[in-house]
């Protein structure tokens, strides 16, 4: 059975942008995914909420750097078939980044790191899929239509940028906002339905990459 390790944020975890705290784990993208697979694979979700590319979020109580923790991820999960990325949200926000090509450049250092980790001798190089996250949306969310201001104008080139460095770096691309769209509720998070969709709709592109 093959290994993947879903590596995200807030989407990856399930945030629900109607105030619950988190969709239940059917609906969850990674689960999805999984499902889609129909048993060949297992999906290890690790998803954090806030979490960037590679940029440092003093604000939080928890490691939100990317490219911090996914080395110990690589290690602690291996053997590890294929890694699917889906960040880039967080890196949005006016005082972390705000700009697509900063959250693009990220992710490429986390594509390099998947490639270069060093690890067991017996086991595989993983291969990578980068996905661009949905757009973010106007809202009337008191705290979120401030602070995703740039990501407004800035999240609908995340998936140009995305799919240069996807072909640069030899991994596979995919535009989760071709399926999913934000919820206006907060702008930036998925409801159920549109959670399911991106792991859905992930399924064929994974089975065909690791030839299930």
């Amino acid at each position: 059975m093959k290994t993947i390790l879903a590596y995200g944020d807030s989407l990856t975890f399930g945030a629900d942008p109607a105030g619950g705290p988190r969709h239940a784990y059917e609906d969850r993208w990674p689960t999805r995914l999984e499902a889609g697979l129909a048993g060949k694979a297992r999906v290890i979700a690790e998803g954090l909420g806030g979490r960037t590319t590679v940029f440092d979020d003093f604000s939080s109580p928890a490691d939100r750097n990317g490219a911090r923790t996914l080395p110990t991820l690589l290690s602690s999960h291996q053997p590890i078939d294929c890694v699917v990325i889906m960040l880039g949200t967080n890196d949005m926000k006016s005082y972390i980044c705000g700009s697509a090509l900063g959250a693009a450049m990220g992710m490429k250092r986390l594509a390099e790191i998947v490639r270069t980790h060093p690890y067991d001798a017996t086991a595989p190089v993983p291969e990578v899929v980068l996905v661009a996250p949905p757009h973010c949306i106007a809202t009337e969310h008191a705290d979120l239509s401030t602070m995703f201001r740039h990501g407004m104008t800035e999240s609908p080139d995340l998936a140009g940028h995305y799919e240069r460095v996807a072909r640069d770096t030899g991994c596979t691309f995919f535009d989760a906002a071709s399926v999913a769209k934000a919820s206006p509720l907060d702008g930036v998070h998925l409801d159920a339905a549109n959670t399911r969709a991106i792991g859905d709709a992930l399924a064929p592109v994974v089975s065909k990459l690791l030839g299930l």
